[in-house]
């Protein structure tokens, strides 16, 4: 059975924890414990605290403990959307990470990161593609040209959805 059918599913398994595997490069970037709030063979929905002590400061945004991350990832996009509150439950926006398709097997989510990144402001009003230079400097349009496309492609789907009213939210319910 391929972890990426909709026969893997994990029905019945919702609330249990799950840990989440982000690669880049292939090893492991971070690993951190989640709850597994759907799975329904394409989409997999997660809820996760921030996982990292202190606070990280992008400029654009902050991120730290008491933050909740609600984690979309899909067997069949390349991308994975995190709907980011704080500890109050105010909207901070959306980060959204470029990856190849997750898997979901063994109760863990793996996503391998492609660098490309889009941070939408809860407001609608930023909107910024991130980490291009990484992008190119990982040399992923040598290695992999059919990868490296299928991600920009992401990347510009997904900057459409977040300039739309209502585009990315539609991607999450």
């Amino acid at each position: 059975m391929s972890v990426n059918s909709a026969d893997s599913r994990q029905d019945g398994q919702e609330g249990r924890e799950v840990d989440v595997v982000l690669l880049k490069a292939g090893r492991t970037k971070i690993r951190y414990p989640a709850r597994l709030v759907s799975d329904d063979g394409t989409r997999i929905v997660v809820h996760a605290d921030w996982a990292t002590e202190g606070v990280r400061d992008f400029g654009f945004v902050r991120f730290g403990p008491g933050d909740v991350f609600t984690e979309y990832y899909w067997r069949d996009r390349w991308y994975a959307v995190k709907e980011v509150r704080d500890a109050r439950g105010t909207l901070k926006g959306w980060y959204c990470d470029i990856t190849r398709p997750a898997t979901f097997s063994g109760g863990e989510v793996v996503v391998e990161d492609l660098d490309l990144d889009l941070w939408r402001s809860a407001d609608g009003r930023t909107v910024l593609r991130l980490d291009e230079d990484e992008f190119e400097e990982s040399g992923l349009a040598r290695s992999d040209p059919e990868a490296a496309a299928a991600a920009v492609a992401a990347l510009d789907t997904l900057e459409t959805l977040a300039t739309t009213e209502g585009g990315l939210e539609s991607l999450l319910s």
